[in-house]
């Protein structure tokens, strides 16, 4: 039971610190914790200890309980009030900024997307069934092996969206040995966590490139979109 204590005390901790690692790991403890409390109860049970496996079987259900209501609040909380990140963000009038196509209903590229031919590296976005899931193509002439990447930038403030999980959600493996430029496409979406439906802000997206030789990972390309954020 100390050791769940303990753990029970990270998980509080982590809560107020927000940081992603920290909250990771203390998340894991607070459920090897957990198991640990099954795990005495039914040892506690088989040593006809009753007092002591009624006190931890009492521990884990009462905690259980307190952690699954802990979550359901604040999912209402967030639902009421929203993400609050992009309340005061402005759309910038002086560049050049696009607005992401729909998906079909069955989450595809429209027809009329399907038929467009590219004679030079271009960039689209598209929304994909909720406000702050994305897909994309890219298309682009010769290319090595390797993998394909997004980051993305807020413009007014330079502040990068997504960033510990945008670039792997994004990826697509590329390889391109002719002078025509080909399409490489997403087959699921990836989400922009930062800010909330209903509340667009101005956004860089800049297509990276990792090749597969190991060389250094280079920038192919970048354009402007105005989107929202996941509602979480």
């Amino acid at each position: 039971m100390l050791f769940f204590g303990l753990t029970l005390v990270l998980f509080v901790v982590s809560e107020f610190f927000k940081n992603n690692i920290f909250g990771a790991i203390s998340l894991l403890l607070f459920g090897i914790g957990l198991l640990g409390l099954v795990i005495s109860t039914i040892y506690q049970l088989t040593k006809r200890r009753w007092f002591i496996a009624i006190l931890t079987g009492l521990l884990f259900g009462g905690t259980l309980a307190a952690f699954v209501l802990y979550a359901v609040f604040l999912f209402f909380i967030e639902t009421i009030n929203g993400d609050k990140w992009a309340d005061d963000l402005k759309i910038p009038t002086t560049i050049q900024l696009d607005t992401p196509i729909d998906l079909t209903m069955g989450n595809q590229r429209q027809d009329s997307v399907l038929a467009w031919t590219k004679s030079t590296t271009d960039f689209q976005l598209y929304n994909s069934f909720q406000p702050g899931l994305y897909e994309f193509d890219f298309w682009t002439g010769t290319i090595e092996s390797g993998t394909i990447y997004l980051k993305a930038f807020e413009i007014t403030q330079e502040y990068p969206l997504s960033a510990d999980r945008l670039p792997e959600s994004s990826e697509i493996k590329v390889f391109n040995p002719t002078d025509r430029v080909v399409k490489f496409s997403t087959t699921s979406h990836f989400t922009i966590y930062e800010g909330d439906w209903g509340k667009p802000y101005a956004a860089r997206f800049e297509v990276w490139f990792k090749p597969e030789n190991g060389e250094p990972e280079r920038k192919l390309f970048m354009k402007n979109y105005k989107i929202e954020g996941w509602q979480r």
